[in-house]
């Protein structure tokens, strides 16, 4: 029942957005294909373009890592004054007017900084602070804040709070009530989502290098405006790898906090 009801929702907006799946196995569609995938080979790896490609990968990794370091620390404080379970007036039952308040304002202000894409961030940063991994990083940092602060925030309050409220209630104060109760409860999930959000960084900052942000996004842009297949295809590996490396860092992280 449930996925016919899927298929009946699914079929309108499939029609509505023109999906038409069999283009892609038309005859001229697999031609152009079959062109475009020939021209990544041989990728040019010559040492002078693979330093220049060393280069910005560690300039895009330096931007993401920016971005998520500056977006935590606004993030961090948004989520803990937003979190309801470390709310003092809230031990009674119904939380207070003012926290209630402060805490929809909080939750508001999440809400804005992540509806923002970090791309339409960057087009105003250009124009701000001009071209440069500088737009990059203040663009990833406001948009991360807001998603690391809202996932944060309902982690936290996905426990147990019990224990939580306990030291509250016994006079702990609530900087004392995280760090030993909701923290190592929630450890692993947090630092598994933070790295996630650095990987997705990552592969923002590429392509924030579209609209002059640096880093390996910016040279991807000139390879293919160049058609230069060689060069995209070394870039797109170095990309991958990048990628693997923060998957390979986020299981890591879950195995030393497990």
């Amino acid at each position: 029942m449930w996925i016919s009801a899927a298929a009946f929702l699914l079929w309108p907006l499939l029609r509505l957005t023109e999906f038409k799946p069999g283009l892609l196995f038309e005859e001229q569609s697999l031609r152009v294909t079959g062109r475009f995938l020939a021209d990544f080979f041989p990728p040019r790896l010559d040492g002078e373009f693979l330093l220049l490609v060393a280069r910005e990968a560690w300039r895009t990794v330096a931007m993401a890592t920016a971005g998520v370091s500056l977006a935590l620390l606004f993030a961090v404080p948004l989520a803990l004054a937003a979190t309801r379970v470390l709310s003092l007036s809230a031990l009674a039952g119904k939380m207070a007017t003012g926290p209630a308040w402060l805490r929809q304002t909080l939750r508001a202000v999440l809400i804005v900084l992540r509806s923002v894409p970090e791309l339409v961030w960057a087009l105003i940063f250009v124009r701000v602070v001009g071209l440069g991994p500088s737009a990059g990083v203040l663009a990833i940092a406001l948009s991360y804040s807001g998603m690391l602060g809202k996932v944060f925030c309902e982690v936290l309050e996905g426990g147990d709070a019990e224990p939580t409220r306990s030291l509250m209630r016994n006079g702990s104060g609530r900087l004392q009530a995280f760090g030993f109760a909701l923290l190592p409860q929630h450890a692993a999930e947090l630092s598994s989502y933070t790295v996630y959000r650095w990987e997705c960084a990552v592969r923002s900052s590429v392509v924030l290098g579209f609209v002059g942000a640096g880093g390996l996004g910016q040279q991807l842009d000139s390879a293919m405006k160049m058609f230069n297949g060689g060069e995209v295809a070394t870039i797109l590996m170095v990309f991958i790898a990048l990628v693997a490396l923060a998957d390979g860092l986020s299981a890591g992280l879950r195995r030393v906090l497990s």
